[in-house]
């Protein structure tokens, strides 16, 4: 029995033993939340950069217009990218890069040009007391006739083609419109006109000493030359009401009607309020001009110097560009502008922000009409806003 109870306990021990040996009990498994999946970023399309036509002179739009006071230091300039122009085959050999900006506000555009000249040309053939007592204007001895290339003015123009009217002009520029060689004997750099009928362009002309806070604003058309009625063959002006520039004549009673007066270029009849005897800036304010007598002429010293120009604003459609400018370290800083749209016919009309518009540019050095120029044609866009 004892033996029994002995056996018993040993089967019950081994059975515990095995109870706590054995494999655990498993655990419930975790479930795991998912992830939250964050909502799919919307793709927003890259707007591609504008990008001109290779070399156009791009518009670029601007809040602030810029001050035309020949300075340049204006905002409006900082963001606009210039482009680079050569011309050459200037009187003397004279060359230059004329490098442009290009801006516009809702109703206006606006220009930088500047450019390398070495000189800032301002006599322009004034008067000079002669060691005689008479008054003689300087005159180039060399000028057959609309060539004066010694004392003259610097000066600087564009040429639009108006409505894409000249043939030509997209791929020869200016020069299509040039006629070199034609009447030497009374035109020694040739005549301007376009070749067929209806072919319009649009001409800007600065005249750094004639031009009084705006760019002359003319035009060309096809008209050939006549030497009685169209000595300057297409090249014309457009209309205006007053104002502009004229020499400085005396005046003197008209032998055919005594009623009238009329030039008497033997003298000059006005000096400048500022009157300075060494005829600096080359021109007479007609605000600021005084009537000078005969008697005032001859008590003058030889040697004096009066400027042979009196200007003014021009006012009409003829003074539609306004301009400043200055020359310092040998180099010119024109800045110009026009509004976009003015209805003349004989203006170009950028009232189509996205077409390209072509012009040439050309660069007087002191001379008349033997000007640089450009080879080829530029073009002008505008960057949308």
């Amino acid at each position: 029995m004892k033996k029994m109870m002995s056996i018993l306990s040993l089967i019950v021990l081994a059975s515990m033993l095995l109870s706590a040996c054995g494999t655990p009990a498993t655990e419930a498994p975790v479930v795991e939340e998912p992830v939250a999946t964050e909502a799919p970023t919307e793709v927003v399309p890259t707007e591609e950069p504008f990008v001109g036509p290779e070399g156009a002179l791009v518009a670029y739009p601007v809040d602030a217009a810029p001050t035309l006071d020949g300075v340049a230091d204006d905002a409006a300039w900082a963001t606009a990218e210039a482009i680079e122009i050569e011309v050459d085959g200037g009187f003397n050999g004279f060359e230059t890069v004329a490098v442009l900006k290009a801006v516009y506000t809702e109703d206006t555009v606006y220009f930088l040009l500047t450019y390398e000249d070495p000189t800032e040309s301002w006599y322009r053939s004034p008067w000079v007391k002669q060691e005689d007592g008479t008054w003689k204007q300087d005159k180039d001895p060399d000028d057959k006739g609309g060539d004066n290339n010694l004392y003259y003015e610097d000066k600087f123009s564009m040429i639009w083609n108006i409505n894409n009217s000249i043939a030509s002009f997209q791929e020869k520029g200016c020069n299509g419109a040039c006629h070199v060689g034609e009447n030497e004997d009374l035109k020694p750099y040739g005549n301007k006109y376009t070749k067929n009928e209806g072919e319009l362009g649009d001409i800007w002309h600065w005249k750094s000493v004639r031009n009084l806070n705006q760019i002359d604003d003319q035009y060309l058309d096809w008209t050939r030359f006549d030497a009685e009625k169209a000595k300057e063959a297409g090249r014309k002006s457009d209309a205006k009401d007053s104002g502009g520039y004229a020499d400085n004549f005396a005046s003197m009673p008209d032998p055919n009607d005594a009623t009238k007066t009329v030039a008497d270029k033997s003298m000059p009849g006005f000096i400048s309020s500022g009157y300075d005897a060494t005829g600096y800036p080359g021109y007479i304010l007609d605000n600021e001009k005084v009537a000078v007598t005969k008697e005032e002429l001859d008590a003058m010293p030889a040697g004096t110097i009066i400027p042979g120009i009196i200007k003014s604003e021009i006012v009409g459609d003829r003074g539609q560009i306004s301009a400043g400018w200055k020359w310092a370290d040998g180099k010119w800083t024109i800045e110009f502008s026009r509004t976009l749209v003015t209805g003349s016919e004989t203006d170009v009309q950028f009232d189509d922000l996205t077409a390209q518009y072509f012009f040439g540019i050309a660069v007087f050095e002191n001379a008349q009409v033997r000007h640089a120029y450009q080879n080829g044609v530029s073009s002008m866009v505008f960057k949308p806003r």
